[in-house]
């Protein structure tokens, strides 16, 4: 119930029962099910079994006598079958599928492969690179490591925003001039303001002009009433003059 509730995409929903055993005199028996603490403790077995309505996915058994004959384990089974659509049943009835959007609290996490000779760059002196990174999108964590001779990048945080944000930053960060592609997002730093629009550093050396008409959907006259310089803000590569390689911007969220 908590990993629908939380947008989880689980497959099928699972539900488990205990089920216990008093054991009498000669084949006699007792299957009891969804025991309690007190059950547990003066009968002879703890047995526990989880599924989905397809099937059982994870048993579990403790015992206090010797063994238990298939006469008793068919009724267990049979037992907890019934107990677990039961419970399953009351749980569809209340959340009959896992919510289509993850909540907000939710741990989120992205990982996705750099060239290996780029860690150093990313990381920076001393962390100083990635460090940055992490306070300028308040992440949770973010980790870069050596994996089959690939850097593995690791982005954990409640805001997916915030994760692809970080992430574009890190692929600006790998990316020459000659890479960038119209159509390529970037998280850009506002580097200059003019009357016509505003400069906005994509890589190291490499900014593009943000159009006074691409600033925002409404009419905008004075470019500093919306973006200051050093304000992070979201853009995408409109154009690239062929000869000049100067970049025109837009920004994919207005």
């Amino acid at each position: 119930l908590a990993l629908m509730d939380a947008g989880v995409p689980i497959k099928n929903p699972v539900s488990g029962i205990a089920m216990g055993l008093i054991k009498g005199e000669g084949d006699s028996f007792e299957v009891l099910s969804d025991i309690q603490g007190i059950e547990d403790f003066y009968g002879d077995m703890d047995f526990k079994v989880a599924g989905t309505k397809n099937g059982i996915t994870a048993l579990q058994m403790d015992i206090k006598i010797k063994g238990i004959d298939l006469d008793i384990m068919k009724e267990a089974l049979a037992k907890a079958k019934e107990g677990r659509m039961y419970i399953l049943d009351k749980m569809l009835a209340t959340i009959a599928e896992p919510r289509a959007v993850l909540s907000n609290a939710a741990p989120k996490i992205t990982i996705f492969k750099i060239p290996k000779d780029k860690i150093g760059e990313i990381i920076g002196p001393g962390g100083k690179n990635i460090k940055g990174i992490k306070e300028e999108f308040n992440l949770d964590e973010i980790y870069i490591n050596d994996y089959n001779g690939e850097g593995l990048v690791s982005i954990t945080s409640s805001d997916m925003d915030a994760i692809k944000g970080a992430k574009l930053k890190i692929e600006s960060m790998l990316k020459s001039p000659e890479d960038i592609e119209i159509g390529e997002e970037f998280t850009g730093t506002v580097v200059g303001i003019t009357s016509y629009g505003a400069f906005i550093n994509l890589i190291p050396g490499t900014d593009g002009l943000l159009h006074i008409s691409k600033v925002a959907r409404e009419r905008v006259n004075n470019v500093e009433e919306y973006l200051k310089m050093g304000d992070k803000i979201l853009v995408r590569v409109g154009n690239i003059d062929p000869r000049s390689r100067k970049i025109s911007l837009e920004r994919p969220d207005i």
